[in-house]
């Protein structure tokens, strides 16, 4: 009977395999019976490798799966199926090799192999022409890659597979350096491999001969940070109740304080589920991370001057050029004139170049270098024969370019776009008013006197800075708004804590005493006090605060809050009206780099022509079948009935009928009761 159970075991592989895991010593004949099987099949297979073996398959998975309880036995057994993958991944079975894959990943999971020679393995097998395997191994790279960087950073595993992908980017085959760049850009994505080194080995991407690896890499450069807002309930929404979802079920019972509280308690549970769920996000872009960025724009504008490539790869590269000039305050002077050929109003997407040049300025650039540009786009866009979008757009150019290089705007330049202020389109007359705003700010000498405006108290204390110039100073601007420690500390002692004892009429009367007190009146009590000092105090006053306490985020609210109401608050007038200012997310959040609607920004939306009028009317309507009741027949072919008939006879065929007759004949009460059935079957019908 043992020995009909040996044979039994030895065909069924799978209840070999649960056995030996309950319990391996009992069956160590049985495991040894079938790996000598195994070591036999290999070496028939070696001589045919290229020929399938489902008997090979079924023994390799099944050596896998109880190779952890047999560690002495199958010592050997990974490095030997590495070796057959490698020697003859290139003619082996696609199914079989599938197999070999997924076996060494289960060893891999067990930490019965080392990851880099592994990992390794599995980069060299990405050469192969098999679309499922090369998604397999990607997925399991990135996976392997992220547990090893589980706990803490490994760098010694790291370093060695960074540079072996270095190796990689540069291999004659395709596909194998394509999922090489794209693990790199995932890990990275993923906050795993965020080093500078990560990012300067993918900038050699961007110089590849095969237009994928390098339009993957111009996109990871030029890839947008995820927005937290927009992630903060999007996410744990799915898995669980939304806020909605715990309102309404709270709704109804009654209002009282139980109930309330067990509705706060809800939210704050369902909030502390949203911040578990939130995923890490990374903030910190990869153009920070390059090494020598003046090099690299360098050799990419010279790749860019003699690129045959597509229009959109072009484009990508003039945008990737200008947020590395304007990010780093790089020098390519060669990169102005060869933009200048592109701004022509019939260009195709003339305004992203004109974003990517407004882009590329600063305040180191040369005036003498951006002041052709500004012509350029003057004379091209800013004329009479253009529309007013075309206008609109070119005023928003130089007014993005200026407020970045202002020395590079002429006199004469703004005075003559400043006339455009009482054009009659809107959108011209509205970016004109812009520009104007703008120079009232920085350099008001420059515009003619009436469009100066009234000076206010930052344009009075505002100067042009020369070319190259820095205004470093040794305080906070604007700190003098803020209260000394040493006279906060002397005011709390003088008030304190008074005691109060109520009288007997006081007792009685039962009402609540109205207490002032808000950060607004604080505010407003700080800006009144500081207009009284002039403006040397004012700096040492600033100076002196600065240097004695340490600032809370507050207390930075409170000096934007305070220099935003200069730039409202008229210098000369005595009494001012209080004007309440708050700090918008767009001003206190605008980033280093510009949109594109700041450049197509339009105050007056354009009239549409005729087409597109028909066309949103046409969409704007509904079928009139929807509202038409459909026959339902069982037979569509079938003969109509004799009521149906009557419906399409001619009325004079039917004018002297018995029916048609009394029709006119009923009483009163027959016709409501006509009419009651009528509607109670169209309501049936509706229904």
């Amino acid at each position: 009977m043992s020995g009909y159970n040996n044979v039994k075991l030895s065909s069924s592989l799978p209840q070999l395999q649960n056995l030996i895991k309950k319990d391996s010593s009992s069956y160590t004949e049985e495991f040894l019976q079938q790996y000598h099987h195994y070591q036999s099949v290999v070496r028939v297979f070696k001589l045919q490798p290229d020929k399938p073996s489902k008997e090979l398959a079924e023994l390799v998975m099944f050596l896998a799966h109880v190779s952890q309880c047999y560690p002495t036995h199958l010592s050997a057994f990974p490095q030997e199926l590495k070796q057959l993958l490698l020697c003859h991944h290139s003619v082996l079975n696609p199914e079989l090799r599938m197999t070999f894959c997924k076996a060494l990943i289960l060893l891999r999971n067990k930490g019965l192999i080392n990851p880099t020679d592994l990992l390794e393995l599995f980069f060299e097998l990405l050469r192969c022409q098999d679309k499922l395997l090369r998604k397999t191994l990607y997925i399991h790279i990135v996976t392997d890659i992220k547990n090893i960087n589980a706990k803490h950073k490994n760098n010694q595993v790291n370093t060695s597979l960074q540079n072996f992908m270095y190796t990689m980017l540069r291999d004659g085959n395709v596909t194998a350096a394509k999922m090489s760049l794209d693990v790199m850009i995932e890990l990275y994505n993923r906050n795993i491999w965020n080093d500078a080194k990560t990012v300067n080995v993918i900038t050699t991407a961007c110089f590849s001969k095969v237009t994928k690896i390098q339009v993957a890499a111009l996109k990871f450069f030029l890839g947008k940070d995820e927005d937290p807002k927009q992630d903060s309930d999007s996410e744990s929404e799915d898995d669980g109740p939304s806020a909605r979802d715990i309102i309404m079920r709270y709704a109804t019972g009654k209002k009282n304080t139980k109930h309330k509280r067990k509705l706060e308690k809800a939210m704050k549970v369902l909030k502390k589920h949203k911040k578990k769920k939130k995923k890490e996000l990374f903030s910190f872009s990869a153009i920070h991370l390059i090494h020598d960025p003046q090099d690299f724009a360098e050799k990419l504008l010279h790749q860019l001057e003699r690129s045959k490539e597509r229009f959109e790869v072009k484009i990508m590269l003039l945008d990737l050029i200008s947020r590395l000039v304007g990010i780093h305050e790089l020098f390519l002077f060669n990169f102005y004139p060869f933009v200048q050929r592109f701004l022509q109003p019939h260009q195709q997407e003339v305004t992203k170049i004109l974003l990517y040049t407004a882009q590329a300025t600063h305040h180191l650039v040369p005036p003498e270098i951006i002041q052709p540009v500004l012509r350029t786009i003057a004379n091209n866009f800013i004329t009479d024969r253009n529309s007013g979008e075309v206008m609109t757009v070119g005023i928003n150019a130089i007014k993005e370019v200026s407020s970045r290089c202002p020395l590079a705007m002429t006199e004469e330049l703004l005075q003559d776009l400043a006339e455009y202020k009482s054009h009659k389109d809107k959108n011209v007359m509205m970016a004109a008013k812009t520009l104007i705003n703008i120079f009232r700010s920085t350099n008001p000498q420059m515009l003619n006197r009436k469009d100066r405006g009234k000076p206010t108290e930052s344009s009075r204390d505002a100067r042009v800075l020369e070319y190259g110039e820095l205004d470093a100073k040794d305080y906070i601007p604007g700190a003098e708004v803020l209260e000394d420690e040493k006279s906060e500390n002397e005011v709390e002692g003088e008030e304190g804590w008074e005691d109060v004892s109520l009288s007997e009429d006081e007792e009685d009367d039962g009402e609540w005493i109205d207490v002032h007190h808000s950060s607004d009146e604080e505010q407003k009590t700080g800006e009144e006090n500081v207009k009284t000092l002039s403006l040397e105090e004012q700096k040492a006053k600033a100076a002196s605060i600065s240097i004695s306490r340490l600032f809370t985020q507050d207390d930075f609210k409170k000096i934007r809050l305070a220099q935003m109401s200069k730039e409202v608050r008229f210098a000369s007038s005595k009494v001012q009206k209080r004007k309440n200012i708050e700090i918008t997310d767009d001003e206190a959040n605008r980033g280093e780099l510009l949109s594109l609607r700041d450049i197509e920004h339009l105050h007056k939306k354009p009239k549409s022509d005729k087409e597109t009028r028909l066309a949103t009317a046409a969409a704007g309507k509904t079928e009139r079948n929807t509202f038409v009741r459909k026959k339902s027949r069982l037979n569509p072919f079938a003969s109509t009935t004799n009521k149906e008939k009557r419906k399409k006879k001619n009325f004079m065929m039917m004018k002297y009928s018995q029916n048609i007759r009394m029709k006119g004949k009923r009483s009163f009460r027959d016709k409501q009761l006509a009419l009651r059935d009528a509607l109670l079957k169209k309501k049936k019908l509706l229904n």
